[in-house]
C-alpha cells in the first residue's frame, strides 16, 4: 500500500480555507494526483484540507472520507515559537538542538524544551488513532512492525496539515518527534509518499520514499518558495542574483 500524505494548499487561517493562491496550488496538485491511480481519498475535517482535497476529488470523481483524527494538532507549550506562533513544531531549531541530550523516539517528550508529559499523552492518542486507521486498511501494528492481515496494493491520499503530517511521520518512521519538527518541513500542497514495504508475506514497515514534493507547482508555472514564517530564510543578501516569482 502507498500512502500519500498531502498538506493543504496555502492557508487562509482566519477563514479556515485556502487563499486565492492556494486555489491555484490545489488545482495544480489535482492534475498531479490524477496521474497516481488513487483508490481512496481521505481528509481532515478542517476547511483548508477539505477545500484542497476538493479539487482532486472533482478530477477523480471521488468523495473524500473525513478522518477526524487527522485534524491539525493544537500542541503548544511555553511560548518558544517564532513569528508569534506557539505551535511546538514551529519552535526554532536552535531551541530543539541547544541541549546536550539527544532525544529518542521513546523519550522525546522528556527532553527540553518540550519536557511535557501532556504532549506524550497527546502523541499516544495520535498513535492509537493511526493504528486503528491502518488496521482498517489491513495492517495491524505489533511492536515496531505491522502484521499484514489483509495487505493491499491500494494507493490512498490523506489531505491533512503540516504539524500533524510531521508528527504522524515521526510515528510511522520511528523518528524522535522534535527531530522531525526541526529537521523537516512540509510545504503547502506538498506530497509525501510512504510505502508499507513488504519484504515477506507477514510483515510491513513504513518507508518514506519521497517527502515534501511540490513539483506540480513547477509544472503549473507557480512559485515554490517557502511562505510564511520560513520565507525569510530563503532570501539572499542584497545584490544576490537569485530571485523568485512574486506571490502576487
Amino acid at each position: 500500500m502507498r500512502i500519500y500524505i498531502v498538506r493543504h494548499a496555502d492557508p487562509d487561517y482566519p477563514n479556515n480555507t485556502i487563499t486565492a493562491f492556494g486555489h491555484k496550488e490545489a488545482e495544480a496538485l489535482a492534475t498531479r494526483m490524477a496521474t497516481l491511480e488513487l483508490d481512496r481519498l481521505y481528509s481532515s475535517p478542517l476547511g483548508r484540507a477539505r477545500d484542497t482535497a476538493g479539487y482532486t476529488a472533482r478530477v477523480l470523481g471521488m468523495e473524500p472520507e473525513i478522518e477526524p483524527w487527522t485534524t491539525e494538532l493544537d500542541w503548544s507549550t511555553g511560548g518558544q515559537g517564532s513569528a508569534g506562533s506557539q505551535a511546538v513544531w514551529d519552535y526554532p531549531g536552535e531551541v530543539f538542538r541547544g541541549g546536550t541530550n539527544y532525544p529518542s523516539y521513546e523519550n522525546w517528550h522528556q527532553t527540553p524544551p518540550v519536557h511535557e508529559d501532556q504532549l506524550a499523552e497527546r502523541f499516544a492518542r495520535l498513535v492509537k488513532a493511526s493504528d486503528e486507521f491502518l488496521m482498517r486498511l489491513g495492517y495491524a501494528r505489533e511492536g515496531r512492525r505491522y502484521r499484514c492481515i489483509a495487505p493491499t496494493d491500494d494507493r490512498i491520499a490523506m489531505f491533512c496539515h503540516g504539524g500533524f503530517g510531521l508528527t504522524w511521520l515521526a510515528h510511522l518512521l520511528e523518528i524522535p518527534v522534535q527531530t522531525m519538527w526541526s529537521g523537516f518541513w512540509l510545504p503547502p500542497s506538498s506530497v509525501t509518499m510512504v510505502l508499507m514495504e513488504q519484504q515477506s508475506s507477514d510483515w510491513a514497515v513504513p518507508r518514506c520514499v519521497g517527502m515534501g514534493d511540490t513539483s506540480h507547482l513547477y509544472a503549473a508555472g507557480l512559485p515554490i518558495q517557502p511562505r510564511g514564517i520560513y520565507a525569510h530564510n530563503w532570501e539572499r543578501a542584497p545584490g544576490s542574483q537569485r530571485s523568485y516569482p512574486s506571490d502576487e
